[in-house]
């Protein structure tokens, strides 16, 4: 299903069908602030596994991420210290993953790895869904082939087309970008910059 969303002046009762299916455990696909992902509620493990599922990864491999709706909340799900707490201030909301040490109010399945993605996208549509949520929604990218035409990656109608039968939901919020996220580890207490993506860090 395609559901057509705007910056602001959303009719509620799509929002809220949103939600109840975030709530369900069901798929959504989403605009941020870099490229279309693909999302669940975070705090549901079968979700988050279903997800892995259809990007082929592995979580006792690979860092998982979730987007928060602000600051506060992301203390809730990972060890901030204030040095990283001033410089997230600083560059969120915007189009960086900082890895943080996860805490135990992630599922188990998070905790594989220890470590967790934090994302606070520029983007008005997955902002106001995380925040009527109020939980975290587990984020990746869409899987894309190195051959395929990236507008399958950047037009929801050829989202819709490719992945709608794998997720309850597609969200149009537009043409999507082609650039990813900058990764920042500041998991031993230093910022380091692991991937440079759109974002470019102010770090004061």
């Amino acid at each position: 299903m395609l559901l057509k969303l705007y910056e602001k002046n959303n009719n509620p009762q799509d929002l809220q069908q949103i939600v109840d299916i975030l709530n369900d455990g069901g798929l959504i696909i989403y605009p941020t602030d870099t490229m279309y992902a693909i999302g669940c509620h975070g705090l549901k493990e079968r979700a988050i596994e279903r997800i892995c599922r259809i990007k082929e990864i592995d979580p006792r491999k690979n860092n998982l991420s979730i987007i928060c709706y602000d600051l506060s909340s992301i203390s809730e799900y990972a060890k901030v210290d204030n040095n990283t707490f001033k410089l997230m201030k600083r560059n969120l909301p915007g189009a960086f993953t900082f890895i943080l040490n996860g805490t135990t109010r992630l599922p188990k399945i998070f905790r594989n790895r220890k470590e967790v993605g934090i994302r606070m996208p520029d983007n008005a549509i997955i902002q106001e869904i995380a925040r009527i949520l109020d939980a975290p929604i587990m984020t990746t990218t869409l899987p894309h082939e190195e051959h395929e035409d990236m507008e399958y990656c950047t037009d929801p109608e050829l989202i819709n087309e490719k992945f709608g039968d794998l997720v309850d939901l597609v969200i149009d919020g537009g043409i999507g970008g082609t650039e990813s996220s900058t990764i920042v580890d500041c998991t031993n207490g230093e910022a380091e910059i692991v991937r440079q993506g759109k974002g470019w860090l102010n770090e004061g």
